[in-house]
């Protein structure tokens, strides 16, 4: 069997759970191929699996770590996000007759679904976002709405123009991403809310208690867990402004900040009760050692936390509006809270730490972990792949 994958390279979320829906699948003596591109290319040469490099496609963002959507329409424009879309497809093409899959698994994104239809090849689609909701003033507000109406309408028939479309998150009423799954009913015949991609299940590591002593982490005050995620330049403004105020933190607290650098050196930088990773191969066994995590809003992140019973202090990049959604949601099922990046300085961040240690949330999170561990996305997309890959119909 072999299969293409072809994740989204903004960002390490795409690809990272992708990556152990592939190592399960080389379990079954699957031949893997990737293709991505920015972001996405680092992690997956460190996981050592066969790379093309895709065209790259991105938005803009301004100093602070927004989105400009302005600037993104500006630049590179309709026009050259055309020429960019139909590189990416003929790229996908000519990568996918070479290699010859018995599937083309995309994850969020439509030039390798274009491809594989145009070349009768099975295709799967893992998406979270189906529909991208833009920023918008009262005074566009209709015209906002039409071209939201618009965007489903094509956007949408891409995403379920496949075999399948596996939505990786957790049943009702704990769906994450439910504020960006507005699927018409004509769609929503193959798709399938499978549950999160989790590399790592809990209950396969050592105790808390036991993780703390191997990771040299006390065991008589709170530690909380900072992982940085997203593309490099929207996540730098928040990275700088966390560890100026991390640094300062009072000595109450433990803290671990990883900032999310595929390929760089695993070696800690410690000062005083701070630890600063480039990158952590260990941050499932941070995620249960740890009491809290400070982290954007991206759907990754938060459906680990939510399966490691881990309350949350959520910090959205601004105008993002698949995050402000996702952190809305989280805070809605009593998990987390919001700390808006504008308002995030050392006081606020203590404070918000503080409050949510000492309320219901850390309970309120073993009962939804209890239920959301019910769910097994990895082994429910590695069943899809083997079976519409051995189906070989295509749609």
């Amino acid at each position: 069997m072999r299969v293409y994958f072809a994740p989204c390279g903004i960002g390490l979320g795409h690809v990272g759970r992708c990556i152990p829906i592939a190592k399960k699948l080389q379990e079954k003596n699957a031949e893997i191929l990737f293709s991505t591109y920015r972001e996405g290319l680092r992690y997956v040469e460190q996981q050592k699996f066969p790379l093309i490099k895709a065209p790259p496609i991105g938005f803009q963002v301004k100093p602070d770590g927004t989105i400009d959507f302005k600037q993104t329409a500006i630049n590179p424009g309709p026009f050259l996000s055309t020429f960019t879309l139909m590189k990416q497809v003929d790229a996908e093409v000519r990568a996918i007759q070479h290699f010859k899959p018995d599937v083309v698994v995309s994850d969020s994104r439509v030039s390798p679904l274009i491809a594989a239809r145009l070349l009768r090849i099975p295709r799967i689609c893992i998406l979270n976002q189906f529909q991208v909701i833009i920023p918008r003033r009262k005074r566009f507000l209709r015209l906002a709405r039409l071209a939201d109406s618009v965007t489903l309408t094509l956007v949408g028939k891409m995403w379920t123009s496949g075999n399948t479309t596996l939505i990786p998150d957790f049943p009702p009423p704990y769906t994450i991403c439910a504020g960006n799954l507005n699927i018409p009913k004509s769609y929503r015949k193959n798709v399938k809310l499978i549950g999160p991609l989790l590399p790592v299940r809990p209950e396969i590591l050592p105790t808390k208690e036991e993780i703390r002593k191997q990771l040299g982490l006390p065991a008589n005050k709170p530690v909380v867990f900072v992982p940085i995620s997203g593309p490099i330049r929207e996540r730098a403004f928040l990275t700088g402004i966390l560890k100026k105020i991390l640094m300062e933190f009072p000595e109450d607290y433990e803290i671990v900040m990883s900032l999310g650098y595929p390929n760089a050196d695993e070696k800690p930088l410690h000062r005083n009760n701070l630890t600063v990773y480039m990158w952590t191969s260990k941050r499932f066994e941070y995620l249960k050692a740890c009491d809290l995590v400070v982290s954007r809003a991206g759907h990754g992140t938060l459906t680990q936390c939510l399966c490691y019973g881990k309350p949350m202090i959520l910090i959205p990049t601004p105008s993002h509006t698949e995050q402000i959604s996702n952190a809305k949601q989280v805070a809605d099922l009593g998990a987390a809270k919001v700390l808006l990046q504008e308002k995030l300085d050392k006081e606020s961040l203590q404070k918000n730490i503080q409050q949510v240690l000492e309320s219901e949330i850390p309970w309120r999170l073993k009962e939804i972990q209890r239920e959301v561990l019910k769910c097994d996305g990895l082994e429910e997309s590695v069943a899809t792949i083997v079976n519409v890959a051995g189906d070989k119909q295509v749609f």
